[in-house]
Parts: C-alpha cells; sequence; structure tokens
C-alpha cells in the first residue's frame, strides 16, 4: 500500500525508555528514571473523589459533548478564570498534545516560533501539519522583529521544558501584550505552572485581555494524571473557537467522559480541593528538596539560571546523557530539545526532579 509519509519522528525520550528497560533487563539493575516528565513524587489520593462519581449513569456512558461536558468547563472557568471569561471560550482535549495539535491545525500563520530549547513535541506536531517553524533567542529578541512576525504564532512555555526555569510573571505579560497588540498570535503553554499554585494564582485572568492569546492547558502534570489525557483550549476568538470546534468534533467525537467528569469533581468539591492541595505540597516539597540537593552537589548547571529561577520539574544539569546513565540514571541529552546549539548542548541533559527525594539522592550520590 502507499503511505503518506509526515516526515516526523519518534521522540527521542522512547527510545531512551527503551534503551534503559533492555539494559536493565539485561543486567538486573534499577535505572532511575529522570527522562520521563510524569509527577513521581507521590500520586494524587481519588478515593475520597470517586465516591461522589455515578458510574451507572447516562453522565458516564453516553457520548459526551464535542466541546466538553459543561460542569468541567463551568469548572475550568471558575478555577483558572474566576469565572470572568465564559464556557463558550472554553474547549476540552485529549490532553495537552492534542490541543496543541488541534491549535496548529485551526491556525492559518506564516510560521510558528519556538523558544531556543523547546519541546521536541512542538515540532514534530508542526512537521505532521506541514507548518512552518521559526526560533528566537530571548524575549527582547522576539519584541525586536514585530514587522516579521506579524502574521505568525509565538510559543511561550513558561516553566519552561527543558529548562525548567521561571521568567516573571509581569515580564511575561509585557511580552503577550506587545506580541497581542502586534497582531501576533501568542499560544500560552504552561502546563507545569499549576504544579506551584492553584486557584489564588491570576495569571489566565490577566490575559482575559488579550484577544489573541490561545491558552494550553494539561490536567496531566498539575494534578498529576497524565493516565486520564485531559486538557483544556481558551481563546476569546470567536472565529477560532468555532473551527476549533468542528475540528475537535470530528477528531474525538467527544473526549473520555469518565476523565471529565473525575477532573470536574477534583475542581470543584471539597474532596477535590484537599486531594489537589495535598498533591501539591508534597510534590513541590520534593521537587524543591531534589533542586537544593543538585545545588549543593554543583551538578546543577547554573549556566542556564542567571536570569530565572530553576523550579522544575525539569532541569538541566551540567552532566551528559551518556555519563549519567553510567550511573544508572536515565535523562535526555539537551541537545535533543535545540535546533541552534546542538553540539555545545550535548555536555549537558534534562533530568525530571519530580521524584521521591530519597531514591534521588541516593543515585546522585554516586557523582
Amino acid at each position: 500500500m502507499q503511505i503518506r509519509k509526515s516526515g516526523a519522528k519518534y521522540s527521542a525520550i522512547v527510545g531512551i525508555g527503551e534503551r534503559i528497560r533492555k539494559e536493565s533487563l539485561k543486567t538486573g539493575d534499577e535505572y532511575l528514571l529522570l527522562n520521563r516528565g510524569v509527577n513521581a513524587v507521590c500520586n494524587i489520593e481519588l478515593d475520597s473523589v470517586i465516591k461522589n462519581i455515578d458510574f451507572n449513569g447516562n453522565a458516564m456512558q453516553v457520548y459526551p459533548p464535542s466541546q466538553g461536558r459543561q460542569e468541567l468547563r463551568e469548572a475550568i472557568n471558575h478555577h483558572y478564570f474566576d469565572n470572568k471569561s465564559k464556557t463558550a471560550n472554553i474547549s476540552v482535549s485529549g490532553g495537552g498534545m492534542s490541543a496543541l495539535d488541534l491549535t496548529f491545525q485551526t491556525l492559518d500563520v506564516d510560521q510558528i516560533l519556538l523558544p531556543e530549547y523547546y519541546w521536541g513535541s512542538y515540532f514534530q506536531v508542526m512537521t505532521i501539519r506541514e507548518i512552518k517553524s521559526g526560533i528566537y533567542s530571548d524575549f527582547e529578541g522576539l519584541l525586536n522583529r514585530l514587522d516579521e512576525i506579524k502574521n505568525s504564532a509565538v510559543i511561550i512555555c513558561d516553566p519552561n521544558n527543558p529548562i525548567g526555569n521561571k521568567v516573571e510573571d509581569a515580564e511575561l505579560l509585557k511580552t503577550i501584550k506587545v506580541l497581542n497588540d502586534n497582531g501576533t498570535t501568542v499560544i500560552i503553554d504552561c502546563p507545569y505552572r499549576r504544579i506551584f499554585c492553584d486557584q489564588e494564582d491570576q495569571f489566565y485572568q490577566d490575559l482575559l485581555e488579550f484577544k489573541n492569546a490561545i491558552i494550553i492547558e494539561s490536567f496531566s502534570k498539575s494534578i498529576g494524571l497524565s493516565g486520564q489525557r485531559l486538557g483544556f483550549i481558551h481563546s476569546t476568538n470567536t472565529n477560532f473557537n468555532t473551527e476549533l470546534g468542528i475540528r475537535l468534533m470530528y477528531a474525538t467525537n467527544g473526549i473520555n467522559a469518565f476523565s471529565q467528569i473525575l477532573v470536574a469533581n477534583l475542581l470543584a468539591s471539597n474532596e477535590g480541593h484537599l486531594a489537589r492541595k495535598k498533591f501539591k505540597e508534597i510534590t513541590v516539597a520534593g521537587i524543591q528538596r531534589n533542586i537544593e540537593f543538585l545545588k549543593k552537589k554543583d551538578l546543577l548547571a547554573k549556566e542556564f539560571y542567571l536570569q530565572s529561577e530553576a523550579i522544575g520539574i525539569f532541569v538541566i544539569v551540567n552532566k551528559s546523557e551518556e555519563e549519567l546513565l553510567k550511573k544508572r540514571i536515565g535523562s535526555v541529552s539537551l541537545s535533543y530539545f535545540t535546533k541552534t546549539k546542538k553540539e555545545e548542548s550535548s555536555q549537558y541533559a534534562r533530568i525530571c526532579v519530580s521524584v521521591p527525594p530519597e531514591k534521588f539522592e541516593t543515585y546522585f550520590d554516586k557523582f
């Protein structure tokens, strides 16, 4: 049969994981899997939330609305936007990657600009959709190109993957405003942000005034539900939402009802509030302890955090992927996350620091 080849490649993380699996089977040794992007300090406790769910009702057993269940979109509006947005602006997606893919499909832009160090799947999805990509090194350089990028889209990922650094919100909002006023579309993809905060965070509310801003969110990281594959897309642009809704319907025919009901309960119920609070407190404490341990061991690549703070869930260490593998630590070479600095990046590795600190310290004490 004839195949229409996309030109995209499997994630390097998949290949690295398979290599580690084979080595572990061959030697019988356990590896610390920091090549993955999963919060693993602890799991979120769901027993109390599950008790509120009726598994035998129609809500669970019939097709959900293509844009997402009403109570979930209302919970998102309340939790993220303090009820200052509208449910019509919110579309539920099958996780963050699906949300990005649908957004990329829907936009008609000359190119999509990625940060100098970026999550590789951005580029692979754009390759499949035949979208031209560009690179920006920092916000200052981006704002010096306003005429050039007027009919482009810019991805802002903060905290960044792979670097794990946080830019001050005031700087983010200032940059987004200039781009928005320029007519440049801004895709705000911040799936790690809400690990470190909760409903008190006003950042998404501050974005409501920007008609050219699209928010991509995921519940995979913020409440530890990677397995449920649930996220959302928010835009105040009616034309964008209409076309997105059509593509969403024919791509999914509705997102898994159980995951929507579960997350709605986690966002809206007292039991959900307590479960979120405990999960985030334990996770953030573990991440912070692991980053401090790396600093103490002089393993954190400080040169990447001169003008911003390393907060996780990823950080860059001054050891290569191969050096870490010799100590039975899985990682991903930083060279996989850049187009422009591959050679110098090969001496560094990205690791996930959202793992139990006791185990983390045992492995890194080998250095």
